[in-house]
């Protein structure tokens, strides 16, 4: 196979190696993440074979403008960024796959620095600069890179698959001329993503479907998916940094310890899903409560690669014990290798075009931004130095406390009363603004009617209505959270359809006219709500277009 053409050279290049832990499927690009690499002003080389195992062909990434390389040691050694999926490994007959890369290469893959020490120096030692995938900080802005997110999504799915085909039953319930099945019920402890993507496919399938979870803040997040959420007498926060629950006082983990053990003699399927970063999967499953569960029930513990959360659990093996099966997958990402695939690769992209693209390249190598929070974060090595943990920024000063407006005047002196209080201000003041500018109103309304030489009946019911629909509007309005009142005037488009209307109808009388003036002012003010609202539900559903 041909090496990169001399054209590209100027361009700096990305290498997409093939996979070579054992049973990896994923790989780090896709045809269309490749597009969109090569539209950031890189040049983009795969190894040949590299999607087969993800069904995406050599001659897809050809088509999307890649290069195709057969030669692993010429892949790495031209590569000035690698992305992987897997943390970097020994190759048969190859060597290790940091030894083939030059000095100064930036790497982009999942590292998992606390369990890999070894690894952060040897990364060190041949001076790469290396970007952990599984390190971004689970911050708001940083959701489109949150690569951990992605495959958990993935995990949790697959979880209820797996164990669908492990159970020895319907999920859902069924009612037959030979008899009543009832469905699964099924129990998720944890309710991250993957816990709440497995709730999502049992109740799917039709299970019934409960969750456990130490963080109160997910509880409503459950109970969307149209699970229980399970709780415990002691009330104790367990939301810990990032995201992921902190470990809990012993008087809490008794309580969940029996919560769990009442669990285990009703539920027909547990997938468990707790982690806590840098630290060993807590035991949540125990022996006992195995043996309590009714034969024939399925155990997932998608914790097994960082010890398990159930006490039989062994990574990658099927364990059977008191007739309960207990599976301990930690390739179920790789199972669904296309799609995860395709998400990982719109990670990487994503991180890349937040570092700048190409543009970012400075006499070689990427050039990082290390204010940037969540470069700051996901960096591990640099310049031939252990970056890893990032140092613990301060939190945000607390936002100074005006002090309170005194509610009286000091007394004068020579005099015995008191002084005047000040006028009070903020919302009082706001609503007296208001119900100012309605009385206003109110005032050219009845001119306008009075000049339609309007009954002093007909005129006072309108008079009533218009007032009322003053007030409620008022009080709708501002009852409504400022965040939602983007949303807010994107769905009164309708209401502010039939005020044009109302106004067109009354474009007729005296040119100068308060009747006339008023129906102007309602079209105008109608017609620009109309727009803006028109121009802002546009824009919220292109956010939801690819």
């Amino acid at each position: 196979m041909a090496h990169w053409a001399p054209a590209r050279e100027k361009l700096m290049r990305i290498a997409i190696p093939k996979e070579s832990y054992p049973g990896e499927r994923r790989v780090a690009a896709s045809p269309e993440s490749v597009k969109k690499l090569k539209g950031l002003g890189f040049s983009v080389v795969v190894e040949s074979g590299a999607g087969e195992t993800a069904h995406y062909p050599d001659r897809l990434y050809v088509a999307a403008g890649a290069e195709i390389e057969s030669d692993p040691k010429a892949l790495y050694a031209n590569a000035q960024i690698l992305l992987k999926v897997r943390p970097p490994c020994e190759r048969d007959g190859v060597g290790h796959e940091i030894d083939l890369l030059k000095p100064g290469s930036t790497l982009l893959s999942f590292i998992y620095p606390a369990r890999s020490p070894e690894l952060l120096q040897r990364l060190n030692a041949n001076k790469i600069q290396c970007l952990a995938m599984d390190m971004v900080p689970r911050i708001s802005r940083a959701q489109k890179l949150d690569a951990l997110s992605s495959m958990a999504n993935i995990a949790g799915y697959r979880a209820v698959i797996l164990a669908a085909n492990h159970f020895g039953s319907f999920f859902c319930g069924q009612m037959t001329a030979a008899g009543k099945v009832a469905p699964a019920k099924v129990l998720v402890i944890g309710a991250g993503v993957a816990g709440l993507a497995a709730l999502g496919a049992a109740k799917g399938l039709g299970a019934i479907v409960r969750s456990f979870d130490t963080r109160p803040a997910v509880r409503d997040q459950v109970k969307s998916m149209g699970a229980e959420f399970l709780e415990v007498t002691i009330e104790e926060d367990g939301e810990g940094t990032g995201g992921y629950a902190k470990e809990m006082s012993p008087a809490f983990i008794a309580a969940e310890m029996e919560l769990f053990r009442q669990q285990a003699k009703e539920v027909d399927i547990v997938i468990t899903t707790a982690l806590i970063p840098n630290k060993a999967a807590p035991k949540l499953w125990l022996k006992d409560m195995v043996g309590l569960m009714k034969p024939g029930s399925v155990v997932v513990d998608l914790a097994a690669e960082s010890g398990g959360n159930c006490e039989y659990t062994r990574a990658d093996e099927v364990v059977v014990e008191h007739g309960v099966t207990i599976l301990g997958p930690t390739d179920l990402p790789s199972q669904l290798a296309t799609t995860a695939s395709q998400l990982y690769a719109q990670n990487l992209v994503h991180m890349l075009s937040d570092i700048g693209g190409a543009k970012a390249e400075k006499d070689g190598i990427l050039g990082l931004n290390l204010e940037d929070e969540v470069v700051r974060g996901a960096l591990v090595t640099q310049n031939g130095e252990v970056t890893w943990p990032p140092p613990v920024r301060p939190a945000p000063p607390a936002p100074a406390v005006k002090p309170a407006a005194a509610t009286a005047a000091p007394a004068k002196s020579g005099h015995g009363g008191h002084g005047a209080a000040p006028a009070p201000a903020g919302p009082a003041s706001k609503a007296g603004l208001t119900w100012g500018a309605i009385g206003a109103v109110l005032l050219m309304f009845g001119a306008a009617q009075m000049g339609h030489d309007a009954g002093p009946v007909h005129f006072m019911q309108q008079l009533t209505v218009f007032a009322l629909s003053c007030f409620v509007g008022f009080q709708v309005i501002w009852s409504v959270a400022p965040a939602l009142h983007t949303p807010l005037m994107a769905v009164t488009n309708a209401i502010s359809g039939v005020i044009v209307v109302g106004g067109m109808l009354h474009l007729h009388g005296k040119a100068h006219g308060p009747a006339l003036i008023l129906a102007l002012l309602a079209v105008l003010f109608a017609t620009v709500n109309i727009g803006g609202g028109f121009l802002v539900t546009q824009r919220m559903l292109k956010m939801f277009r690819k």
